[in-house]
Order: structure tokens, then C-alpha cells, then sequence
């Protein structure tokens, strides 16, 4: 799944690309990826994207009014785990046919060039939405602060974290607590940190608060440093290139050379190094373990 640094660089790339440029037209494929009717997706035709920005995974285009409609409207889009943008400097020309291929959306601009919504596998869960505020998006309007933005201070992540019996994993997750983060940088910041994925949030002592913080800043700004000017085709493999332990199961802790482990559930996996984060002891595997019962 495209996390925050992936997303950033997304949304920079697009908005050196399509500020500036009319939509053409918009086209949808998977009937089930558009949430919303009201504006039409055809709202967008005609008007001039003017900003495109971030709001947790979420990326936000503003497109300008256009004919009648005098007031900007918002397309505003979440990968989910198995979406992604590709870009074109000149959209094919072919028909695309609904519910066929991996295509959900796709954009061309008055330049001819644009990009097309993609989502890969059976399961879809790609979110498309056209509407005059981007709070009118349920997941947007859910969001935590971006634990990425210059005014989020150490205090301010003390305070998130004071009183939540938690563990420590699933309260990175969270997208009401942090915007952003998801299951690979969530590995990627407990290893850096030398954290239980297990851990309380609220148990952690002062110390361990703030070298959570460090390594929750650090980690995302390399990420996003690393995907910064990247294309979006180039994204991923920088992404795997970059992690130390997530999806690396049983192979060499770079750190400490001890063998990186995995926890299995029902839908998705961690990865952690025991001697890094947990005192040299493996965590359980609830799947593994339902199964050798």
C-alpha cells in the first residue's frame, strides 16, 4: 500500500505536471471506486486543476470552475493496498471498457497527457470521490494530524499517546492518530526505535517517547527524501530498496545480523528483528499458532 512518503512524492509530481492544465475529460471504470454522485464526475471537464495536495494517503486535485459551475470542486483519491497512478505524456487513445482490466479511472488534460487510476487483484478497495470540500470524504474527515508537519512537536505526540492502552503498532496505524502511516513505515519506525511492535503506548517512559519520536521523523523524512523526484513508476522498488526489516522475512537484520521475523494475521503481516525490538524473544504468530492447535 502507497504510505506517506509514496503519496507525497505523488502529489508533488502531480502538481508540477497538472497545476495549470484543464481537465478534458475524466472517465470512470469500476463503477465501485467512485463514492460520490454529487458533483458528477463530469464537474470536472473544463475546469483548470489549480492545487493538488495531501491529506494523509489521500491526494486532492482542485479543479476550477468551468461553464455554469462557478465554484472549484475537489477529485480527491486513495489507493487502498493494491491501487496506483500512472502517468502518461500522451494518453492512449483506446476505449476503455467498464469493469474491464486494472484501470478505475482515467484523466486527460487539455496538453493530451494524464494519468489513469489503477488497481491490481480481486479485492477492490481503490476510493474515488468528486466534492466541494475534501472534509466531505469520510476518511479524509477522520484524519489525525500528519505527524510529518513542521508544528507537530514532541508534546503534541506525548499528548497522543498519553492514556492509550494500545499496542504500539496498531497506534502508528491508526489513521485517526497519525495521518499516514501504514503497515510497512509502522515496522520501519519501531525497528529504528528498538520498540516492541507489542509495546503499551501507554506505558512507554518519557525516554522511550521521545526516541519513538525521533525515529517516527527521521524515518519518514529519508522515505519521503528518497521517493522525492521520482516518478511514479520508480516508486515502489525505491520503497523496498529502503526497508530494513518489513517484507524481509528471513533474511539479515542490517542492524544487528540477527534473522528478521514475521507476525501473521488473517489479512496482513508484520516484520520485526527479536534482537533489535525484543529482547532476542520471537512474538507469537497468531496464525501459526490457531493452526498448530
Amino acid at each position: 500500500m502507497p504510505e506517506l512518503p509514496e503519496v507525497e512524492a505523488l502529489t508533488v509530481f502531480l502538481r508540477e505536471r497538472a497545476v495549470g492544465h484543464a481537465v478534458a475529460s475524466a472517465a470512470i471504470t469500476a463503477i465501485s471506486a467512485l463514492k460520490t454522485y454529487d458533483p458528477p464526475l463530469s464537474a470536472l471537464a473544463g475546469g483548470t486543476i489549480t492545487a493538488v495536495d495531501r491529506h494523509g494517503k489521500f491526494i486532492d486535485l482542485t479543479v476550477g470552475g468551468s461553464g455554469d459551475r462557478t465554484e472549484p470542486v475537489h477529485l480527491v483519491f486513495h489507493l487502498a493496498r493494491a491501487g496506483w497512478l500512472r502517468w502518461f505524456d500522451e494518453v492512449p487513445k483506446t476505449v476503455l471498457k467498464p469493469g474491464k482490466g486494472p484501470i478505475a479511472l482515467r484523466v486527460r488534460l487539455d496538453d493530451g497527457a494524464g494519468f489513469d487510476l489503477t488497481e491490481a487483484g480481486t479485492k477492490k478497495s481503490l476510493a474515488v470521490s468528486v466534492v466541494r470540500d475534501p472534509a466531505e470524504v469520510p476518511g479524509v474527515a477522520r484524519l489525525g494530524p500528519d505527524p510529518t508537519a513542521p508544528d507537530f512537536t514532541l508534546d503534541d505526540f506525548r499528548a497522543v499517546l498519553d492514556g492509550r492502552r494500545t499496542q504500539i503498532k496498531g497506534v502508528l496505524r491508526d489513521q485517526s492518530v497519525f495521518a499516514g502511516i501504514g503497515n510497512a513505515y509502522s515496522d520501519e519506525i519501531l525497528h529504528a526505535a528498538r520498540m516492541s511492535p507489542y509495546a503499551l503506548a501507554a506505558k512507554l517512559t518519557p525516554e522511550q517517547v521521545e526516541t519513538l519520536f525521533a525515529a517516527l521523523r527521521d524515518t519518514l523524512a529519508e522515505a519521503v527524501a528518497v521517493a522525492s523526484g521520482r516518478p511514479p513508476a520508480d516508486l515502489k522498488d525505491a520503497k523496498r530498496r529502503g526497508m530494513q526489516v518489513h517484507g524481509r522475512t528471513g533474511q539479515a537484520c542490517p542492524v544487528c545480523g540477527d534473522t528478521v521475523r514475521e507476525v501473521r494475521f488473517a489479512d496482513s503481516t508484520f516484520q520485526y528483528c527479536p534482537t533489535c525490538q525484543t529482547g532476542g524473544k520471537p512474538l507469537a504468530d497468531r496464525v501459526l499458532s490457531r493452526l498448530l492447535k
